[in-house]
């Protein structure tokens, strides 16, 4: 009896403690609320846009009020807020410059880099200048801050500067300890997506593009690099193997890489002189930005849809960046039907997923296509599904250092046997009408038959992938076949071997959906719409918390356990690249 009382009073306690906590958070809500709507934000003259460019950063992110109330071990940036505010401080002559506060940028493909890169070196056509401040600069951080007009570190702070390295991670030997085998098919010697699972080095196939694709993306910030600092491109190569990033911070400015030195405390005069300001100035953010009252567009419309993460048909809980087909194809069914819709840009980073899915999305883009022009810009990556999406548009544009191609596709399907029987000590007996009644089962690998059967499916899935990029992209079988198999493409190689049409940013895809339309005067829009904070509260703060935690402690291995996690939920025919190519 006492043990029932004592744990009714601690339930009962429990109840009133989570029912205060709810009424006080529902109350801070409610004064936020009424704050932001009680006055207009505006922007003083004098002001300056500061970028922290320090966190995980990702295509597309919605913050929540929540964020500043309980904080994040691990802050989400969104590329698309970044490269907004960025164009609309241009425009705004309250805006004098940009401040870059430099820290550590993961999740960050160099594509991505390189967009910020090009739309800062946009926002210096304005006359306005760039400055940058870090006390460490990551070496993706300094390939973005380098294009500022004044480079500045701290007097004990470094700058990374080593080169890229691609380092995949290999589970096949982690597997075989608990008894799971991967059962592979593919076409394509360059499809490497399965040999984390299969081997536990890289094949030379796949060390061959690698060493490609690298090489291309590291000459792109070579030549960035040297334009803005006016350094000799073989002195940058020489530096990166001397690994200057443990030089002391004079050397970075005698070497030119660097302007000179200050403490943090020290920008506020700095700003003021520089400006030439009788005060210091404010200084402002991106969302500051994206409260601002919105102008009063035309009613025409250039619709940019974001498409990013993995493919999948059906959203789940698992992560926030998937591409669910049967949310993207009632999508662009909706923008097609939209009169006011004159255009759409298709952004998407993706390195693939369900080859079903994509056969979706490819029809749902076709079918959009048939009524207006669909420009597709490329982001991080578009590869594999990504790039089966893309081949349906109307013209593709993409960045340099985007990571593309991957024309190919595969199916891994695990083998648990050996976990079952052997480690688990369970046993299987069957009793079936057909020779195949058991096809997939848990309890026995694929026999001699069935694997015959499942390659041939493969092969014409790669046939009909081949069919839908060469229809898209007017080549012949033989060509695309000489450029599929597998095989990763950066952009620039991309628009060399014509897998792309022009190579440009977000940006640039809208100034051409505009141009195919025939408008000179229009307004953007995003899609899909985001939700609204509180429609999701707990399920996103949920979620936010835990996945900013393992970001945090997992760092550039985040992305790799997430991959795990998500196989036994993959279909099993998967055009995908490794979702994360690990470039450092």
């Amino acid at each position: 009896m006492k043990e029932f009382i004592k744990n009714t009073l601690a339930a009962t306690l429990g109840t009133i403690i989570g029912f205060l906590f709810l009424s006080f958070c529902g109350l801070v809500f409610l004064i936020l609320l009424i704050i932001s709507g009680s006055s207009i934000p505006t922007i003083s003259p004098n002001s300056v846009l500061k970028i922290e460019l320090n966190g995980a950063l990702e295509e597309r992110y919605e913050d929540s009020p929540l964020n500043d109330l309980l904080g994040e071990d691990y802050p989400t940036l969104g590329l698309e807020q970044i490269i907004g505010s960025i164009y609309r401080a241009a425009d705004d002559k309250n805006i004098r410059a940009i401040y870059l506060d430099a820290g550590s940028l993961s999740q960050a493909t160099p594509a991505m880099a390189e967009e910020i890169r090009m739309a800062l070196s946009d926002f210096k056509k304005s006359g306005k200048p760039v400055i940058s401040y870090g006390d460490n600069y990551s070496q993706t951080n300094y390939y973005i801050c380098s294009v500022a007009d004044q480079v500045i570190l701290n007097p004990s702070g470094q700058i990374s500067w080593q080169g890229l390295v691609s380092e995949p991670v290999f589970y096949k030997d982690l597997l075989q300890r608990i008894g799971v085998k991967m059962q592979v098919f593919r076409v394509g010697n360059y499809k490497s997506a399965v040999e984390p699972f299969t081997g536990t080095e890289m094949s030379p196939a796949n060390r061959e593009q690698i060493q490609s694709y690298l090489g291309s993306i590291w000459n792109n910030m070579l030549q960035a690099v040297s334009q803005s600092r006016q350094i000799d491109p073989a002195a940058l190569n020489r530096y990166a193997d001397e690994f200057l990033s443990l030089a002391p911070a004079t050397e970075m400015v005698q070497k030119k890489l660097a302007d000179t030195l200050m403490y943090r405390e020290d920008l506020k005069e700095y700003f003021q002189k520089k400006l030439k300001l009788k005060q210091a100035p404010q200084i402002i953010t991106p969302a500051g930005l994206e409260n601002l009252p919105q102008k009063t567009g035309p009613k025409e419309k250039i619709a940019v849809y974001y498409a990013f993460g993995d493919i999948v048909e059906s959203p789940s809980s698992m992560s926030m960046s998937e591409i669910a087909s049967k949310e993207v194809c009632k999508d662009l069914t909706e923008l097609a039907e939209d009169n006011q819709i004159k255009a759409v840009v298709i952004r998407i980073n993706s390195g693939g997923g369900s080859a079903y899915a994509s056969e979706q999305i490819w029809h749902s883009i076709q079918m959009l296509k048939s009524k207006k022009p669909v420009i597709i810009s490329m982001g991080g990556m578009a590869a594999s599904g990504g790039y089966y999406m893309a081949c349906a548009g109307s013209e593709i544009v993409t960045l340099p250092s985007t990571l593309t191609g991957s024309i190919g596709i595969f199916g891994m399907i695990p083998d648990m046997s050996n976990l079952l029987k052997e480690k688990l000590g369970l046993n299987f007996d069957a009793v079936k009408t057909n020779r195949h009644a058991d096809f997939g089962t848990l309890s026995r690998p694929f026999n001699t038959e069935e694997t015959a059967l499942m390659q041939k499916y493969i092969e014409a899935g790669y046939q009909l992938f081949l069919k839908r990029v060469s229809e898209g992209r007017k080549l012949s079988l033989k060509q695309t076949a000489q450029l599929a198999e597998g095989r990763v493409w950066t952009g620039e190689q991309a628009l060399e071997n014509g897998l792309a049409d022009r190579m440009g940013s977000l940006q640039t895809a809208i100034e051409r959906a505009a141009q195919e339309a025939g408008i000179k005067q229009y307004a953007v829009t995003a899609y899909p719409k985001p939700q609204k904070w509180y429609e999701t509260l707990l399920q996103d703060q949920q979620t936010d918390y835990i996945q900013s935690s393992l970001k945090s402690a997992l760092g550039n291995y985040y992305e790799h356990i997430q991959f795990i996690n998500k196989v036994n939920a993959m279909d099993p025919i998967q055009a995908r690249m490794p979702y994360e190519p690990n470039i450092n």
